[in-house]
């Protein structure tokens, strides 16, 4: 990272006065050493001069290692009031102690200003590389790779290739293929490494070999030179390809029909994937009966190297609590702990739960603090109200209200409730189709039509039904990219496992769908469990989101936003950083 140095006012403001061009009054301004006086005198001034005492005060206790009041300072200036000169000294030190204090959205705030006013060439480049690394920081790769590539491509810092790869990689196609348009030489051989690696598949041998023919062809890049460090890890997977899966899944029992959808999009995608991955061989061991011991020992006798399975959470749960798994194993559950302690050991699902945390943080980045909730009556409603409210106030939001409704019943009392123990600002939806149609409607009725929802994807029934979701209008939901394909950026054309998903969807019932695309993501996910394994930070871009290992090794999905429009989920970008000026002005290419 590039460091202005220490002082940034006390520098700038001499070399202003030594050039004769100070600003007004400044030569009149007594020097205060003493931020606390700066900070009180502050109180007594007019906006102006106020902003420049706060700034003064904040320079300050940054040089005497007070870097978190100083960034508290910092933050709260309205730079408008100041001139241009301190503008840009209030950026840099605002981004500088972001940077320093891990706190990416001061870098965020302080990188507003590139789009303001015109900066000094290395002042522009550092405080668009702080940027850069700042927006990967809040998971908005396209913009934060975007903004270091055009760092690089002026630099030619061998030291980027890192935090570059680390968001490129986290892109989807589409994604990728809109930073083509007018993108430069450097940028271009960044784009060609990510599409080989995604196109080797997982496949090692592969994707090594065409690793070293684009170091070939790309030789000048700066990649090639310096070989992002996550690809170079990837040599020590030579000769640990999983090439032989084995599936415990129950033919009878509770489970089987379940079981049953989840085994349908395994086997499709396999018939799909076989000849890329290279004969990959998959056995299916009915685990109705048979203990978990038992059922690796004949995954062992059949010479399986990865285990997808077992369904039961009580099952998922009691592998949880061991030391280690007999074989590298993808549970298609959760345990009932709070932790997953065997090693060895993954843990993946469609969880509510997640989609409920993923909501509660989609909330407050739009703003939110105030949420009242509405979930079921249920051991499941209390599970995942219980997800939300966590995360949550985790983000120090505040909950109104947290209302239980019986999900037979009308949703006319249980939305007055709602909104009966406070103001709030956004309401937490949790329901099923028919019971979720009721609630817009109630909240126009009792005047609070423009109560933002935000909801999970378990009140869209995963089909077009303008005529019965038209009352969903404006909620916002999320959902796998597979069950809203005409709302995902890019169309169906950019959606993950094309061929397995047209095949799936043709003859299949919206209810068992998800399952299906469950069973092509567990796949996916046991032939890199190796991967996984070596590189903890790994992703898949699924057909049931963006699928990332936790540290205890439990899968993590991400999805896409959506909103009902005309009784048609729509699709919706990320929240609109820095109100889209950025990007709207051509400042990130």
């Amino acid at each position: 990272m590039l460091k202005m140095p220490r002082g940034l006012l006390a520098t700038a403001l001499l070399a202003l006065l030594v050039a004769g061009c100070a600003p007004p009054g400044i030569v009149e301004r007594a020097p205060v050493d003493d931020p606390e006086q700066l900070l009180r005198q502050a109180q007594q001034q007019a906006p102006e001069e106020a902003a420049r005492s706060r700034l003064e005060a904040a320079d300050i206790l940054a040089r005497q290692g007070q870097r978190t009041q100083a960034l508290q300072i910092s933050s709260e200036i309205d730079d408008s009031q100041l001139p241009a000169e301190y503008r840009l000294q209030w950026a840099m030190l605002l981004s500088e102690l972001g940077n320093e204090l891990n706190e990416p959205w001061a870098v965020i705030q302080a990188g507003q200003l590139l789009d303001e006013i015109d900066f000094p060439r290395d002042a522009g480049l550092i405080l668009r590389e702080r940027l850069g690394l700042a927006l990967g920081q809040v998971d908005e790769h396209r913009a934060a790779a975007d903004m270091l590539m055009y760092v690089q491509a002026r630099t030619e810092r061998e030291a980027l290739n890192d935090p570059i790869w680390n968001s490129l990689s986290r892109l989807d196609a589409s994604e990728l293929a809109s930073l083509r348009e007018g993108a430069d030489e450097l940028t271009l051989g960044w784009l060609s490494l990510a599409s080989l690696v995604r196109e080797s598949d997982g496949d090692i041998e592969r994707l090594l070999s065409n690793l070293e023919t684009w170091r070939e062809r790309n030789a000048r890049h700066p990649a090639a030179r310096d070989v992002p460090s996550e690809l170079v890890a990837l040599r020590e997977l030579r000769g640990r390809e999983v090439r032989h899966i084995a599936v415990f899944l129950p033919e009878s029992g509770p489970l089987s029909s379940v079981a049953e959808s989840i085994r349908a999009g395994m086997r499709m995608h396999h018939m799909h994937s076989s000849e890329r991955n290279g004969g990959l061989r998959l056995s299916f061991i009915d685990a109705s009966h048979g203990n978990l011991d038992a059922l690796y020992a004949e995954a062992r006798d059949i010479g399986a190297q990865v285990v997808i399975g077992p369904l039961d959470k009580d099952e998922v749960t009691e592998l949880e609590n061991r030391d280690r798994v007999p074989l590298p194993t993808l549970a298609l559950n959760y345990g009932h702990g709070d932790m997953n302690q065997a090693q060895g050991l993954f843990q993946y699902g469609l969880s509510a739960e997640d989609e409920a945390r993923q909501v509660a943080r989609r909330a407050r980045e739009d703003g939110h603090r105030r949420a009242a909730m509405m979930v079921p009556d249920n051991e499941w409603g209390t599970r995942v109200g219980r997800a939300f409210q966590q995360e949550w106030s985790r983000l120090d939001g505040i909950v109104t209200n947290a209302v239980t409704y019986d999900p037979r019943g009308s949703a006319t009392e249980s939305t007055r409730r709602a909104l009966s123990g406070g103001r709030p600002d956004m309401l937490f939806l949790l329901a099923l189709p028919s019971y979720a149609r009721q609630v817009p409607p109630n909240l126009d009725y009792i005047d609070a039509a423009n109560l933002p929802i935000y909801a999970t994807s378990h009140l869209y029934e995963g089909r077009p039904q303008p005529l019965l979701d038209h009352d969903l209008d404006d909620v916002f939901f999320v959902d796998i990219p597979w069950q809203i394909p005409d709302a995902a950026v890019g169309g169906v054309e950019a959606l993950p496992y094309l061929a397995s998903f047209q095949d799936l969807r043709e003859d299949s019932d919206p209810s068992t769908f998800r399952l299906m695309a469950m069973g092509v993501d567990a796949y996916e996910l046991a032939r890199r469990l190796p991967q996984f394994q070596l590189l903890p930070e790994s992703e898949l871009f699924g057909a049931t989101g963006l699928l990332l290992p936790g540290r205890d090794g439990r899968i993590e999905r991400r999805l896409p936003w959506a909103r009902f429009e005309r009784g048609v989920p729509r699709p919706i970008l990320s929240f609109e950083l820095l109100d889209g000026d950025l990007l709207d002005n051509g400042q990130l290419n």
